[in-house]
């Protein structure tokens, strides 16, 4: 992937190497047992400054658990969980770009205006949501991520692809600048266990939209069906699929143990993209 996109203070030079996104969850019912709802505002920027000091190049915030099954969580209580959180991270770490995750355009909007410089929708594929018409109207790049219902598919990869390539479209055509969107395909969203690994297997056949590919897999229940273990003892795992995901040609990985991840990402980066510089004693 080539091309460059500006997320608030930060230009992306897709290609030449991958970058990482910190997941700061805002929400008292976190899947991976993260949320910081509870602890206040310190505590969010204290855990978004340690990842960039960890190595972050983006950090992404959420009020909503997306894990399958939650509540959900109403626009006045999503506004009082998240605007905080922006508005002071933004002032904390003003060179870091974010991006607000939700799926409710007065939610963006909001955070937007607090400081956020980007949209990460979860339900992309759905363009009645609104977001891309709001992602076009204030300039700023969205993340379209794949998500269905149901688990049905006639060809897995094939239907991910055209629902993400209609996505895309529908973005373009509300006024979305073409170097402002982004993909996900996914990984835990409308599909099975198995489904998951073999959207990871075929991962590289996203490439075909010609569009940056940001990738989820972090602590994710497919990898504790795998191995039979909870969140907590799932980075192993999530390397695995961050290197994995590097091969296949991904550019933004979203992580919630972002030292770790980094460092994978660089040793894939050096090994696919043979980007590195030795470092002197």
């Amino acid at each position: 992937m080539s091309g460059r996109t500006r997320i608030g203070p930060a230009v992306f030079e897709w290609g030449t190497r991958t970058f990482v996104m910190g997941i700061l969850n805002i929400t008292p019912d976190s899947f991976s047992g993260d949320g910081l709802l509870a602890k206040g505002v310190a505590a969010a920027v204290a855990q978004a400054r340690a990842m960039v000091e960890e190595g972050a190049d983006l950090l992404d915030i959420g009020g909503e658990s997306t894990r399958p099954g939650h509540p959900p969580v109403d626009e006045d209580e999503e506004l009082r969980r998240v605007i905080p959180v922006v508005r002071a991270v933004r002032v904390a770490l003003p060179g870091i770009p974010l991006t607000i995750d939700t799926t409710k355009p007065t939610v963006a909007g909001a955070a937007l205006d607090a400081g956020a410089d980007a949209i990460n929708d979860v339900w992309g594929v759905d363009p009645e949501r609104g977001l891309s018409r709001l992602a076009a109207s204030r300039k700023v790049p969205i993340v379209l991520m794949h998500n269905r219902a149901e688990p049905r598919y006639t060809d897995l990869v094939g239907d991910v692809v055209a629902d993400l390539r209609r996505a895309v479209e529908a973005a373009l055509a509300a006024g979305v600048d073409e170097s402002n969107v982004l993909v996900d395909p996914g990984i835990g969203f409308g599909k099975t266990a198995d489904q998951n690994l073999e959207l990871l297997r075929r991962l590289h056949e996203v490439r075909a939209l010609g569009r940056p590919i940001l990738l989820g897999t972090s602590r994710k229940s497919t990898l504790g069906k795998v191995l039979d273990l909870p969140p907590s003892e799932r980075l192993e795992a999530t390397l695995v699929t961050t290197a994995l995901g590097i091969a296949a040609g991904v550019d933004i990985v979203r992580v919630h143990d972002v030292a770790a991840n980094m460092r994978a990402a660089r040793m894939a980066d050096a090994i696919v993209r043979g980007t590195w510089h030795e470092v002197q004693a």
